[in-house]
């Protein structure tokens, strides 16, 4: 049995460091064999550095995946040439720097992870994701049949489409990007787990992890305003996933995740956190 953790999106510094902080223990308490995490909004809230990527990793996260805003940061861009394990999406036109997936070995078998951003409502508008995942998940079948892929879109008719189209090929399909977890976790009949959203991993007293005045009077008075990373305490969110490793396929187990992981009130299976209990605070 493969035991995978998937982190939603990371808010800025304090999302990161509860992450790091909280990893080794989650990893030791539920015998996670591999973390995936979506880092675009680890540096301050807007796209991730090669620093923050290095640090993710040496704190036992596997893979980064990233998404609109992989590009916010300068110095990724050579940065993702060089880091294999730092994804973005994988439906940019060919020639984009670094790549959509990876394959890494584990102790139970080689796991692979595929980064593929949505078009509704998203800029820029990439390639068509389902071609583009179809193409990626084709060639990654022929190293592992465990494979879970990160969709970074904004809606979720889009994002359960795409799911539905990878049921039976892929082992889970998790979205990303609007930071707030959705209540749909289930595994499709062919055998692949599914979330709409996994949530975020940032300040829980916010607007997506932002400041609230400055984005509530946004809206109230339509001026300009920049939205600072929120302070306070800060809850990670995603999905818990326990894979057949000889199938790839989500196994259906329904026991409960323990009270120090993001993802509480969660099944084995796919877990989401409702009602998250604290893990860190900033």
């Amino acid at each position: 049995m493969l035991t995978i953790l998937f982190l939603g999106d990371v808010v800025g510094e304090p999302g990161r460091n509860a992450v790091i902080a909280r990893l080794p223990q989650l990893k030791e308490q539920h015998g996670i064999d591999f973390t995936i995490v979506n880092g675009e909004n680890a540096a301050g809230g807007r796209g991730i550095t090669g620093k923050i990527t290095i640090e993710l990793l040496r704190a036992g996260v596997s893979v980064i995946t990233t998404g609109d805003h992989v590009w916010d940061q300068k110095d990724v861009v050579a940065f993702l040439n060089l880091e294999p394990r730092l994804l973005r999406p994988v439906n940019y036109p060919a020639g984009a720097p670094g790549g959509g997936s990876i394959v890494l070995e584990t102790a139970k078998g080689k796991v692979g992870v595929i980064n593929v951003q949505c078009r509704t409502f998203m800029q820029p508008i990439l390639e068509n994701p389902f071609h583009a995942v179809e193409a990626a998940v084709t060639k990654m079948r022929e190293e592992t049949k465990n494979i879970v892929v990160d969709v970074h879109g904004e809606t979720t008719s889009e994002k359960i489409a795409l799911g539905r189209f990878l049921d039976g090929k892929v082992s889970a399909v998790i979205g990303t990007h609007t930071h707030v977890q959705t209540a749909d976790e289930q595994i499709f009949p062919g055998g692949t787990a599914f979330m709409c959203d996994a949530g975020m991993c940032g300040p829980v007293n916010s607007i997506l992890g932002r400041a609230i005045e400055p984005i509530m009077n946004r809206f109230i008075s339509n001026l300009p305003a920049s939205f600072p990373v929120a302070a306070g305490e800060v809850r990670l969110r995603g999905a818990l996933i326990k894979i057949d490793e000889s199938t790839g396929r989500a196994m259906r187990r329904s026991s409960r995740a323990g009270p120090t992981c993001g993802c509480s009130r969660a099944r084995r299976a796919v877990a989401r956190s409702q009602m998250p209990r604290r893990v860190a605070r900033a």
